[in-house]
């Protein structure tokens, strides 16, 4: 039964419509879509009559056109699939459609010899692959790479379109860079596709640059009313000719990079040249130097980075500190690796000795993301409480929120979950800077004093002292317990620049002035020693000091206490803060 362009277009529009199950769709919709749809793709404004969207619906149900549709009607109202997977899209081929294919294939295959047809090789082999496993029914011989989950690809065609038609978009676009989408008129030119992923390439305005937009990062597309800028100047090939990928930095020219291969991997890389200006530049006992002229990109640092230890930069020098820098900072990844071996052998010490010391928390990168985030709130000084040479942020989270999710990686987060318990809670968070040649230090001491909100007549709980003009108390024995106390140390630290110096099993009870000053001059005293990127972990009632700083280095400190105890009456915990909400 032929079928004309118009009928095939209705009946793409309603399989495209019943597919959509976030929608419920009465034979109104219907119509209306299928009259968008002949609207936009073949100028016809007169609509489409009711009676010719129920024929459509009829025909698809029907064995007619081979599609067998499952549509039913819910509530007397609305059209659906029974089928949720089902679509016209999917039905199997006819002898016909298959008779019309192999002849495709038998026209394309006359044009794989010719130069300007290199591109059809795949093809035909890819459709012949598809005509034969249609025909016989078996497996495909041909495996091709895709990704069934990608997002976006249902905006290829609209935006095909548009650059065929030369019409301008509106565009609600959310890169991963950025905390909201933005939506804006984008005048598309050319649709890029680099390894799986889409892309499209135009511009904003007449006078900005070229851009590429990830069609995985469009949240919503639609045709603009504004007058398309046709593209009089840019040249795809060109504009791509020195990169890998699809990164391009129009300001910045080609470089010469020399990559050296070791022999294992140097059969692939000059088989599967890395890029179309890859040239040999010399052999040697153990592999091979090639040359790139690339500009530098982040496509082209995952390339190398690709295959890891076989290849290394030569030069340019930045480029080769660079891939070091991340070759490093995948290596201390695992190394930096909390294993609850380690933890309950470091909560044993706690609860036997009080304290321990957990070297592998932070790597050097997330020590340096932690500190530029507290060195760029350091420029505003009014952030910043003073006292002698101890420069301090109280209330650090609700001061740099965007602290909370560097500081709480994957090991705190296991130290704190699996240590502690699901139930702790952060009761105070601060940073504070000994500066080198400080005269600043802290006599023998418990952690006695809690800071909190509300009403301190509250039986068991004397009020405290406080020069920081903070609510604070000190309560029962039985809130101090359970209590635990977390030092991140940003600055490798040991007993020249201000370590702290502990009194091993003297967490069990709050202790007089009479007995600290006993333990201080007759008990050995532990220098708690921590790397940078380390943690000391100790119970608040350990016994501690620390002296004055004697060389030239800093000691900055993250000081975090958790509980999991909550306050009677009307008192509650100044900086309450639930990690694992």
């Amino acid at each position: 039964m032929p079928v004309n362009r118009n009928a095939l277009i209705r009946y793409r529009t309603i399989d495209n419509c019943l597919r959509n199950k976030y929608r419920k769709w009465t034979l109104e919709d219907l119509i209306e879509a299928c009259s968008e749809a002949l609207y936009e793709y073949e100028g016809i404004d007169k609509g489409v009559s009711r009676r010719s969207v129920q024929m459509d619906l009829q025909l698809m149900r029907s064995d007619k056109l081979g599609y067998n549709a499952p549509i039913v009607v819910i509530d007397k109202k609305y059209y659906a699939y029974e089928d949720p997977e089902y679509s016209i899209t999917n039905i199997p081929l006819t002898d016909q459609d298959l008779g019309k294919l192999t002849e495709v294939a038998e026209i394309l295959r006359q044009f794989k010899g010719f130069t300007h047809f290199n591109e059809l090789n795949g093809m035909v082999q890819r459709l012949e692959d598809r005509i034969h496993t249609a025909k016989t029914k078996q497996a495909p011989i041909i495996d091709l790479e895709k990704n069934d989950n990608l997002r976006g690809l249902e905006y290829l065609d609209a935006i095909y379109q548009a650059i065929i038609k030369k019409k301008a978009l509106t565009i609600t676009y959310q890169s991963f860079k950025a905390r909201e989408a933005n939506t804006f008129t984008f005048h598309p030119y050319f649709i890029k596709e680099f390894r799986n992923r889409w892309f499209v390439i135009g511009v904003k305005k007449q006078s900005q640059p070229v851009q590429n937009l990830a069609l995985d990062r469009i949240w919503a597309l639609e045709e603009s009313a504004e007058p398309y800028l046709v593209n009089t100047s840019f040249n795809l090939e060109e504009y791509y000719r020195n990169v890998i990928g699809v990164t391009v930095n129009p300001n910045e020219g080609p470089e010469q990079v020399e990559l050296f291969v070791n022999a294992n991997t140097a059969p692939y890389v000059l088989t599967k040249p890395i890029h179309h200006s890859q040239t040999l530049l010399e052999k040697t006992g153990n592999g091979i130097i090639i040359g790139l002229k690339v500009q530098l990109n982040f496509e082209l640092e995952k390339e190398i980075l690709g295959f890891g230890e076989c290849v290394k930069v030569l030069r340019p020098e930045r480029f080769k500190r660079r891939i070091q820098d991340r070759l490093s900072n995948a290596v201390e990844s695992y190394e930096k690796e909390l294993r609850l071996h380690d933890l309950e052998n470091s909560l044993k010490k706690v609860q036997r000795r009080g304290f321990a010391i957990l070297e592998n928390i932070y790597t050097h990168k997330e020590v340096s993301r932690l500190l530029s985030i507290i060195n760029k709130a350091a420029e505003d000084r009014t952030r910043f409480r003073r006292t002698d040479d101890l420069f301090a942020i109280r209330n650090l989270l609700k001061e740099l929120p965007s602290l909370k999710r560097i500081l709480f990686n994957s090991n705190l987060s296991k130290l704190v979950k699996e240590g502690f318990g699901k139930d702790y809670f952060l009761t105070k968070a601060i940073y504070f800077d000994k500066p080198p040649r400080s005269n600043w230090y802290v006599t023998w001491h418990q952690d006695i004093p809690i800071n909190v909100n509300g009403k301190i007549e509250t039986e068991g709980f004397n009020a405290w002292t406080n020069k920081q003009d903070l609510v604070s108390v000190r309560p029962p024995m039985e809130y101090l317990k359970d209590a635990f106390t977390l030092r991140i140390h940003l600055d490798d630290t040991d007993e020249k620049n201000g370590a702290l110096k502990v009194i091993p099993k003297t967490h069990f009870e709050v202790l007089t002035d009479e007995a600290i000053g006993m333990l201080r001059d007759n008990s050995e005293h532990k220098c708690c020693r921590v790397p940078k990127g380390g943690v000391h972990l100790l119970k608040p009632l350990t016994l501690h000091a620390s002296s004055k700083t004697e060389n030239d280095r800093h000691r900055r400190v993250i000081h975090l206490e958790f509980n999991n105890k909550e306050l009677p009456g009307e008192l509650d915990w100044l900086e309450r803060e639930f990690i694992f909400n």
